[in-house]
Order: structure tokens, then sequence, then C-alpha cells
């Protein structure tokens, strides 16, 4: 009876914890369906009962809409597969080989991460200034790569270090190639870590304010983020409706990749132990 009133009490406790971590998600759903004065009234519409789509059609109306969700796709794609492909490598380096400067290149990763990024805009923003990057999605990647590998490439490392090297060299001693071992048995055993620095650099890129605010200064080269603020300005009456259904909009890519990569996070656990 005990261990029965145990289990209870923490279920009902996650319940309410799930409850209040999705309840922010539902209100921005909800207020999105709600026309401005249904959003203003004193007391509060739980439900989108006589909702209309008139805010997500303003917001397909705004041609800066689709050029920031342009921008915001190429950083994010770009953003991503540099960084995952640099700190995968560097990963290994650290990991499977002993070299001069190995321990001071661990210590730097971390030291790296200790400096505030606000503390960097000037000097990143002279740095693409000189090279004609400003404006530019190469000039926001490379700085986006540079906020992203360091913690990428120590979340890597952790994976790569509980893989252990005498399953390749169980495979070598089969007949494989040390190349033919990695890519056969060690490789599908990283994938849930290379899916999982993937989420967190698609999260972060996606969704970065700052640097794109310091970057790109042109009305027409804003990502998401600045143009969802742009919608909230000073001269008028916000538009709450159209921001929620902007920031509705805003987070559906992020949902459709992590359903989409969900999955491979557990498929290759044990692929690349099983010798056949």
């Amino acid at each position: 009876m005990r261990a029965a009133v145990g289990r209870w009490s923490l279920g009902t406790v996650a319940v309410l914890v799930a409850v209040v971590w999705v309840f922010p998600i539902y209100w921005m759903i909800s207020s999105s369906f709600l026309p401005s004065n249904r959003l203003q009234t004193p007391t509060p519409n739980f439900f989108p009962t006589g909702g209309t789509l008139a805010n997500f059609r303003a917001v397909f109306r705004d041609s800066t809409f689709f050029e920031s969700f342009r921008t915001s796709l190429a950083v994010t794609a770009v953003t991503l597969v540099a960084a995952i492909l640099f700190a995968f490598v560097a990963a290994l380096a650290v990991s499977r080989f002993r070299f001069r400067g190995r321990k001071s290149f661990i210590v730097a990763i971390l030291v790296v991460q200790m400096i505030p990024a606000e503390g960097l805009f000037i000097s990143q923003y002279q740095m693409l200034d000189g090279w004609g990057l400003v404006n530019a999605v190469l000039g926001l990647t490379i700085v986006y790569v540079a906020a992203i590998l360091p913690f990428t490439i120590w979340m890597l490392r952790g994976f790569v270090t509980g893989v252990p090297i005498e399953l390749e060299e169980a495979g070598m001693v089969d007949g494989l190639s040390r190349t033919g071992a990695f890519f056969k048995i060690t490789f599908p055993l990283l994938a849930p870590g290379l899916v999982a620095s993937g989420v967190y650099g698609f999260l972060q890129a996606w969704n970065e304010y700052t640097l794109a605010l310091v970057v790109m200064t042109e009305p027409s080269r804003r990502t998401l983020p600045l143009w969802l603020q742009g919608l909230v300005e000073a001269n008028r009456a916000t538009d709450w409706g159209v921001v929620m259904a902007g920031s509705t909009l805003i987070a559906v890519p992020v949902i459709l990749f992590f359903l989409f990569v969900q999955n491979k996070m557990t498929s290759g656990l044990v692929a690349g132990a099983v010798k056949g």
C-alpha cells in the first residue's frame, strides 16, 4: 500500500509539472485563433471557441515573413551541418588520439563557454564588417557556429568516450580496416549523440535573437525572431493575435524536426554492437 501511494504521488506530481510546462504552449496556440478584442478582455479565454484564422492570414499576407523564414532556414541548415561536422571531428580527435596540446584544447573549450556572448559582439561585428559579411547569411552562420561549437564538442566527446575502443579492435581482428571498423561499429553507436547535438544546434540557431540583431541590420535580412519582434511596435497597439500566430508558426519547424529525429536518437544505441 505504501509503495502504491508513493507511485501515485509521484505520478500526480509529474502530471502537474507537465501541465505547468505545457500550459504556455497551449496558451500561445489558443490565443493565435482569437481576435484581439477577445484577447484583451479582463476574463481570460482558455478555450478558442468561435476562433478565427484571420491572425494566420495576416501573417501570410506579410511578405517579410517568408523572407525571414528563408533566411532563418538557410542560416540554421548551414550552421547545423558545419557545427556537427567540425564538432564530430574534434570530439574524435580529443577522445581517440593522444597528441601534444590535447589537454590545453579541452581546457580552451571550457574557457570559451565561460565568456559571455555579449562581450564578443563588438569584435564579431568589426570582423564581419571587415570581411563584408554583415547582413549576409554566411556572416551570421560563422558567428552561430562559433557560439554552438564549444558545447557541441563537449557533448559529442562524452558520447565518443562512452563507446569502448575495444569494439573497433574486435572488428579489426575480424578483418575490418580501422576506417571500416569505425563506420560499421562505432559510428552507429554515436548516432544518438549526433542527433542530440543536432537538436541542440537546431534550437540554438533557429531561436537565436541577439547575434542576429547585431549582424542582420537590414529589415530585408531579418531572421524569424527579429521579424517577430518587429510586430511589436511602440507607435501602435500590438496585435497580440498576430504575434501569437507568428510564434506558433515559428515553433512548427522545431516540432517537426524533433518528431523526425526522436526515433533516430534510440535506433542507433545497439546497432553497431551486433556482429554480422
